[in-house]
């Protein structure tokens, strides 16, 4: 199959036993790849009474049919387990070389099932699969274990290592895997996942390439694409000058770039942390992942070291979130962060979160507003559990809770929330509510309709009739995550040009709808999962403090989310009951009926 490798391998860290099998053409066309590969293998194979930490819990890596391919910025992979903060069914995506040297290996997916007796790693090269001796890399921060492996590669160039940090060993709830010392598989806990298997890394190394089906029209369509995201000023100009720090000054005009742990919707100090002051006082060298031409990543120089980024998220989570201005201390923690293998947003927004507890006297975990010192204090203890670290390392919602406090978390269904204040965006904060795996921007963000104008400007001042554009968008992201295409691309090329590039690679006609209809059925599967495993439509929900209490000042002064409505609307439009349960006419249409 072009685009597919058509291999899936077995490991089972208990046994040690592995073994390789087919994956089924249906499967491949059904779910594309990716993260619709993993839910369809998660979904099957991983049931309700199976705990996150549970060596039957799996830990799957897939690539997806344009991963290594010519496709513009189709470096992406997904990993995806049962989250050990939410519960909920979790992939996470991530660029960088890991992906595309699994493949060149000769593999679609790893699925990873057991418990090592010891720690380990596995490697993954064109000779085949093994697992080796890691306990002298246990204890080692991203960047030490990175160099080890690779110094120990056949061929380091064509290497790449995905591993965990102390978070991971130490089971953060919200631990990342890393990727190339600073591509994250961040959010949800895939890290402590990984830990708990004792698994300290996979590294993957291969130089087959991919061969396309129609290699000449490949080449055109590919150019076509390319093409259009030079024309794009925010795929040409914005993110290639400023890395996603460009938005600071765009969300805080909007009135949607919150601070304070969501008391805020703009920041007084803007200029300090804005994508302008990081490129005058920190920029070194733009950088980007493989085969991508737009470029957004950033080399970035403080007093204390170098690294990649800090992106706007952790830029925000780390700065504003925590009413942190000073820029080099945000990039210190986020640096930090990489190393120890921490989300950066859940890191931020549950420190945030504590600092709000402080504030109002409900608690002391040792961090206040404003305050940079200690808030890398906390980093570091989080990922150790030292401390106040180790009530943090649980997650913003459960810290709370244990204070009686749940409302100051900024979660839903446990997720930390990225930054985009609902409150001054249509149906962003329905995104957070309806999300398989909690408050996350990246399955369905309304940020290029409602604030940037892509492909054209929609209202977002929160009225009905743009919720059947929220589940466009939630579709597309299933489909660009299980393609393997980073959703930067999506600025600029069209479905219509990825599923001209789907038929030259695979040589199975696809036309738009396609892509739809799988990432309709990848989203409902998902939904059935959190279904199974006890979620129900009381848990598509936001804290109060967005539903009940109006942004205080800025250009949203006055508003709120008004949920209640929209969700129902948005249960009619995709065919589920009134209890947000996929009817069966809907399951029977995407083939997932029982």
């Amino acid at each position: 199959m072009g685009g597919w490798v058509g291999k899936i391998a077995r490991i089972n860290l208990s046994t040690g036993k592995i073994s390789v099998e087919d994956l089924p053409q249906k499967t491949a066309v059904d779910y594309l790849g990716g993260r619709g590969l993993g839910a369809r293998i998660l979904y099957d194979e991983v049931g309700p009474s199976v705990e996150p930490y549970s060596p039957d819990n799996l830990l799957i890596f897939t690539t997806g049919p344009l991963t290594g391919t010519k496709a513009p910025s189709s470096s992406r992979f997904s990993v995806t387990t049962k989250s050990p903060l939410t519960g909920t069914i979790l992939d996470s995506n991530c660029g960088g070389k890991a992906g595309l040297r699994l493949k060149d290996a000769g593999y679609d997916a790893l699925i990873i099932s057991g418990k090592a007796a010891k720690p380990v790693c596995i490697i993954v090269d064109e000779k085949g699969i093994k697992i080796q001796d890691a306990g002298q890399l246990w204890g080692k921060d991203v960047n030490e274990t990175t160099d080890i492996l690779l110094g120990q590669a056949a061929n380091p160039l064509t290497a790449s290592v995905a591993c965990i940090g102390p978070a991971g060993e130490n089971l953060v709830r919200f631990a990342a895997v890393i990727n190339d010392k600073s591509k994250a598989v961040g959010r949800g806990g895939v890290g402590a996942v990984m830990g708990s298997k004792n698994l300290k890394a996979v590294v993957t190394s291969g130089e087959s390439k991919q061969i396309a089906a129609d290699q000449e029209t490949l080449d055109f369509i590919v150019y076509e694409a390319r093409k259009v995201i030079k024309q794009s000023p925010i795929t040409s100009i914005g993110l290639p000058t400023y890395g996603t720090s460009a938005l600071v000054r765009v969300m805080d005009m909007m009135g949607a770039f919150p601070s304070y742990n969501f008391t805020e919707s703009i920041f007084e100090h803007l200029n300090d942390i804005s994508g302008e002051m990081l490129r005058e006082k920190l920029f070194i060298k733009q950088k980007a992942c493989w085969g991508c031409p737009i470029g957004c990543k950033r080399e970035t120089k403080t007093a204390n070291g170098t690294g990649e980024g800090p992106e706007y998220e952790s830029l925000w989570a780390l700065g504003p979130e925590c009413g942190i201005h000073d820029l080099e201390a945000i990039a210190d923690a986020n640096y930090l962060c990489n190393r120890l293998g921490l989300d950066t947003i859940s890191t931020g927004v549950t420190i945030g979160c504590a600092m709000e507890l402080e504030k109002r006297g409900i608690a002391d975990e040792g961090v206040r507003f404003g305050d940079a010192k200690s808030m890398l204090k906390a980093v570091g203890d989080i990922a150790y559990r030292r401390n106040h670290g180790d009530a943090l390392a649980e997650g913003s919602r459960r810290m709370a809770e244990k204070h009686g406090a749940k409302e100051f978390a900024m979660q839903a269904k446990s997720m930390e929330f990225p930054a985009y204040e609902p409150r001054a965006m249509g149906v962003q904060g329905l995104s957070f509510a309806t999300s398989n795996r909690g408050g996350c921007h990246l399955r369905g963000n309304m940020l290029g309709p409602e604030m940037l104008g892509v492909p054209k400007i929609v209202d977002h001042s929160g009225a009905t009739g743009t919720v059947g554009l929220l589940i466009y968008h939630q579709h597309i992201s299933a489909a660009f995550d299980s393609l393997g295409v980073c959703k930067f691309a999506g600025f600029a090329v069209s479905d219509e040009l990825l599923a001209r590039m789907m038929t030259a690679i695979t040589g199975i006609e696809f036309v738009p709808q396609n892509l739809h209809h799988a990432g309709e059925r990848i989203w409902n599967l998902e939904r059935l999962y959190n279904l199974r495993e006890g979620f129900t439509s009381k848990d598509d929900t936001l804290p109060k403090r967005l539903m009940e209490e109006p942004l205080k000042d800025g250009p949203a002064k006055g508003r709120v989310v008004k949920l209640a409505p929209q969700l129902e609307e948005y249960y009619r439009y995709r065919g589920w009951d009134a209890n947000g349960v996929p009817k069966k006419e809907k399951l029977k249409q995407l083939g997932l009926e029982a």
